[in-house]
């Protein structure tokens, strides 16, 4: 009898996807139990934001359906034609393309987003659709114009995916793990043993401080790490507080 099998192309453009909207689900699902562990109270979310939910979840599907055409395109042009299973890498060489694919969609999301702060036009017409959430929330991370989430995650994560060579397979948790990180730096939560707080200086505090009006000119670093704000002096620094009424702040250090 046969067995339906997914391919590793099909499973790295829509498995990310549903990684998306479950790991997002699981923050709305908390509610109000995390109340006390939010960087704003939760009541902002409605005063401080300008698009509503609803737009903001028919914006993410926009962009996600861009990626899933572009994906589909690049592993229909990258696909070995001769149709033979691709050779198991050593766990290290696996794990060497994850860190190169970390490092270029750092770089090339440092430059695209800080250039589009700079260029007045790109801002106010493209990336200010996105700080329209001032108040970040998990299936808000991927609210953007399409423009935006064409040149800067989906472009982005392509040349990720060919400059590290990583096969289809290791770009479905490449790209899993990479939306995970995404949604995590924007739940607008400072959450207790959350291990991606203790591998990365990037995190929802760090990202919130740069929704704020005060930090639109730092911390544009995205997903992972930190280093292009600090080599190119647009590293923000800041202090957790714990707010009277209950939850945390991410004060800015200003030492500029």
């Amino acid at each position: 009898m046969a067995v339906f099998q997914v391919s590793d192309e099909l499973l790295g453009t829509f498995f990310p996807i549903a990684v998306y909207w479950i790991y997002s689900g699981i923050f709305v699902l908390l509610g109000s139990s995390v109340d006390s562990y939010r960087l704003h109270p939760k009541g902002e979310e409605d005063v401080k934001n300008v698009a509503s939910k609803a737009t903001v979840i028919r914006g993410v599907l926009v962009q996600q359906a861009f990626q899933v055409a572009v994906s589909l395109l690049l592993f229909a042009v990258i696909k070995d034609e001769s149709g033979t299973q691709r050779l198991q890498l050593p766990l290290w060489i696996i794990a060497l393309q994850f860190i190169a694919g970390m490092a270029v969609l750092d770089t090339w999301q440092y430059f695209i987003h800080r250039y589009m702060h700079l260029n007045k036009f790109l801002y106010k017409h493209v990336h200010s659709k996105h700080h329209t959430l001032v108040v970040p929330y998990a299936y808000g991370a991927l609210y953007n114009h399409p423009l935006e989430g064409l040149l800067l995650d989906t472009c982005g994560g392509a040349m990720a995916f060919l400059l590290s060579g990583m096969s289809p397979r290791t770009a479905i948790l490449f790209f899993s793990f990479a939306t995970m990180k995404t949604v995590d730096d924007h739940c607008g939560l400072w959450l207790p043993g959350n291990p991606l707080h203790f591998l990365f200086s990037n995190n929802s505090a760090y990202h919130d401080v740069h929704h704020q009006l005060y930090g639109t000119k730092y911390n544009f670093s995205q997903p992972f790490f930190v280093a292009w704000d600090k080599i190119m002096g647009t590293y923000m620094p800041y202090a957790l507080v714990k707010r009277k009424e209950g939850g945390f702040e991410a004060q800015p250090i200003k030492n500029k």
